[in-house]
């Protein structure tokens, strides 16, 4: 019989946190060893595999073919004992749970979900923080976040929690100062209301007889939420491009407006539950991340039709 290695867990999770991290001294904080541990450690784990894993300058640290090999392996076989562990304590979720959310999302649908969540898991701390920034969940220390739109490139993981169709709207006060658009080109008359977000479109889309329209659009307001960017509209500011979610009950009772409708290209607002990668994910933060989209599916005003 071969002999077992009883290190071997222990040097995936070491390599794993190391690319994760994109460093020995980053993964040495996280997991509590000095540098030269981690460094001796992946050596040796090298050793023992007969390759190199990691291509190491002083700017960067880069993954070889076999170690991305090695790193996809890894990952899985992590995960899997971490689902082994939980199985065997009866999937218990423990521990202090991270989240963080946009205000107006946080407020309407995970505040309202946390009660039911908190309730059904006693050995959970939910620590439950709002903000529409763009944040480092490694340095924040965040299980998981959840955010809206169009999501820049990174090395985090992104779980699709839901969508809500856009709508182009302003208030009635507004729409008399200013007039109602009739087409897309008319904006270019009106005080249009824009995020300043670096992501943020410099345009809005439209449709016209089948064919796509980027319509420039400006304003003297910009914001950086949408909670305000609806209070801007409210207030007869300019108009509004924002998630239908934001802006429904307004428009039921006719505080705002709809316009373009005849033009929506069926534009969309992505709802996403964001984490860190590389490692297995831990039993808390899959539960609640479940527990959402089981909480959401039935909406509709997360379902993009409404």
């Amino acid at each position: 019989m071969p002999r077992i290695l009883m290190e071997r867990s222990g040097e995936m999770e070491v390599f794993a946190r190391v690319v994760q991290d994109g460093g020995f001294s980053a993964a040495a904080r996280n997991l509590d060893l000095t540098p030269s541990a981690v460094s001796k450690l992946i050596a040796r784990l090298e050793m023992r595999l007969g390759t190199r894993l990691l291509v190491r300058t002083t700017r960067a640290l880069t993954l070889t073919e076999e170690g991305e090999a090695y790193h996809h392996a890894a990952l899985r076989i992590l995960q899997e004992l971490n689902d082994a562990d939980e199985e065997a304590t009866g999937g218990a979720v423990r521990g202090r749970l991270r989240i963080n959310t946009t205000i107006p999302f946080g407020t309407m649908f995970v505040a309202p979900a946390i009660p039911e969540f908190a309730a059904r898991n006693p050995g959970l701390v939910v620590d439950l923080s709002f903000t529409d920034g763009i944040i480092d969940l490694v340095a924040e220390k965040t299980d998981v976040a959840i955010r809206m739109g169009n999501l820049p490139d990174s090395g985090l993981i992104a779980r699709k929690l839901g969508q809500s169709r856009r709508v182009v709207c302003a208030a009635p006060a507004y729409l008399r100062r200013k007039g109602t658009p009739e087409t897309p080109a008319d904006l270019e008359h009106h005080d249009c209301l824009t995020f300043n977000f670096r992501r943020a479109r410099p345009s809005w889309p439209f449709r016209s007889d089948g064919r796509d329209i980027a319509q420039p659009v400006k304003g003297t307001i910009v914001v950086n939420n949408g909670e305000t960017m609806k209070q801007m509209a409210l207030a007869g500011a300019g108009i509004a491009r924002v998630g239908l979610f934001h802006v429904a009950d307004e428009i039921a009772v006719g505080r705002l407006i709809p316009l373009l409708e005849d033009y929506n290209p069926g534009d969309l607002e992505l709802v996403h539950a964001i984490y860190v990668g590389g490692g297995p994910l831990p039993h808390r933060v899959r539960a609640f991340i479940e527990h959402m989209i089981q909480t959401l599916r039935d909406s509709p005003l997360l379902n993009g039709t409404s």
